[in-house]
């Protein structure tokens, strides 16, 4: 399950990015916000590199952060899925996870503000593009999960729906597919 996952997770992640940004691009062009190069001032903070030297280098830094973090993050979209962690309400839950790390990143390297000190639209349009992120790659990772059948959890559901303490686990061989 693994190996399937990490791979459908960069395929997941990347679909992600791909469309997040074009719905950034569209929304800059609609609003005339200008491009945001936090994620590549994060990425040069974490790699102890210290500010740009120019603006071309920034915008590489900037592009390997936005996609680097989509991808990765990507892989843990696709074990949920793998698991049985699936749909709406999965994609939502993931979406949290996407600007929580955002935030940790931004925070600890000083170069973001808490989003509770951000003026309300700069706040919604983030929300928005996060969303955009999450909602595609969950899209993604279920159609290819769902290529191997159900996961551990939606096999226990099968069971008996709900989270009950008379049902017992799924058998180790249905987890690890063996």
């Amino acid at each position: 399950m693994m190996k399937r996952a990490l791979w459908q997770g960069v395929v997941s992640g990347a679909a992600g990015m791909a469309v997040m940004t074009l719905s950034e691009k569209a929304e800059q062009r609609w609003t005339a916000r200008p491009n945001s190069y936090v994620p590549g001032r994060v990425l040069r903070r974490l790699l102890g590199l210290g500010e740009c030297p120019g603006p071309r280098s920034l915008l590489w830094s900037n592009w390997a952060m936005h996609f680097g973090q989509g991808v990765a993050l990507g892989v843990l979209r696709s074990i949920m899925a793998h698991v049985g962690l699936r749909g709406v309400w999965s994609s939502a839950k993931f979406a949290v996870v996407r600007v929580t790390n955002d935030q940790i990143l931004e925070n600890a390297t000083g170069v973001g503000a808490p989003p509770s000190t951000w003026p309300r639209r700069e706040l919604v349009v983030d929300l928005l593009h996060k969303a955009v992120y999450a909602f595609t790659t969950g899209v993604v990772a279920d159609v290819l999960a769902a290529r191997s059948g159900l996961g551990p959890g939606q096999r226990h559901a099968a069971a008996r729906p709900g989270r009950r303490g008379d049902v017992g686990p799924v058998s180790w061989q249905a987890v690890s597919g063996r």
